[in-house]
């Protein structure tokens, strides 16, 4: 009986891919189970609102932001359909995040490495890149922009999107250098020791023995720092007015919730599409790590 089981859970188990399509269709579904069955009004405890409204103009069906996907842009004639203007701002917004995440990468990775050489600076830097998560971005945003516009090195001036990318490198860099410092630092006693018996330095310990332990830690911060690489360009762009991106579009959208509510909702969509291929693209960088990969630990 327990062996049958066993072999039909196998033969049902879905991919990754499938079971991430699974996870968004039931998201509508619970969407619209709760418009269907929610109070108007919302439910609120002590006058909070804890749940929003269901009507039409606060949640739109998901069928209706689907059509006006597909609907054109504006009225004049041979205006492009809503996706095709998503897309390419969605596409503008992916250079912009992953030049962050690249940055964030770098960064993070170099102060692990530095925490874990130096233990002076794990008591140092630490305590501040846990910190530094706590200024808001949103006030950050304006501050980094007004710096940036004043750099100009060799005949090369800084351009907005430069900005963008740095706030963004400004939250992807936090999950790599705890992740990565936690991976360098797993290795058992045992094996330092081995190392260390076998006269290697600590250069050669890094490449031959503590990257290749960090590889479950640094795999999930890659993919979590890449999701923070999109949020921080999102809100970077909106904050800055950065225009071309998915950011802007939805300052810019925001204008149609009171007349038109599901037309809003199209660049969040393309925000969260964005996400998902980011978060995608950096999960296919662990394909040739398989080896290294026995088991992966949340970052």
């Amino acid at each position: 009986m327990t062996a049958t089981m066993i072999r039909w859970s196998r033969a049902l188990r879905l991919p990754d891919a499938a079971l991430g399509l699974l996870g968004l269709l039931g998201l509508a579904l619970l969407w619209e189970l709760y418009k269907a069955l929610g109070p108007a009004d919302g439910w609120s405890i002590g006058g909070t609102r804890v749940l929003p409204r269901t009507t039409d103009l606060a949640m739109p069906h998901t069928w209706d932001v689907l059509i006006r996907l597909g609907e054109p842009l504006t009225a004049a004639p041979g205006a492009p359909p809503l996706w095709v203007a998503v897309a390419q701002a969605s596409l503008f917004s992916l250079g912009i995040a992953l030049a962050g995440w690249a940055i964030g990468v770098v960064v993070g990775f170099a102060l692990a490495v530095l925490m874990a050489r130096v233990r002076v600076a794990e008591n140092a830097v630490l305590p501040l890149v846990v910190l530094s998560q706590t200024v808001p971005l949103i006030a950050l945003a304006p501050v980094v922009r007004s710096w940036g516009s004043r750099i100009q090195v060799a005949g090369v001036t800084w351009e907005a999107w430069m900005s963008v990318a740095v706030i963004a490198s400004y939250l992807a860099f936090f999950p790599v250098a705890v992740g990565a410092l936690r991976g360098l630092q797993s290795p058992e006693t045992l094996h330092t020791e081995l190392m260390r018996a076998y006269g290697t330095g600590w250069w050669t310990t890094l490449v031959r023995l503590r990257l290749p332990a960090s590889v479950p830690y640094v795999l999930p911060a890659l993919r979590l720092a890449a999701a923070n690489a999109v949020v921080g360009t999102v809100v970077a762009e909106v904050s800055t007015g950065l225009p071309g991106g998915v950011g802007r579009m939805i300052l810019e959208f925001a204008n149609f919730a009171s007349s038109d509510p599901a037309r809003p909702w199209a660049p969040l969509m393309g925000a969260v599409a964005l996400g998902l291929l980011v978060a995608g693209l950096v999960g296919a960088l662990g394909l040739p790590l398989a080896r290294y990969r026995r088991t992966e630990v949340p970052a």
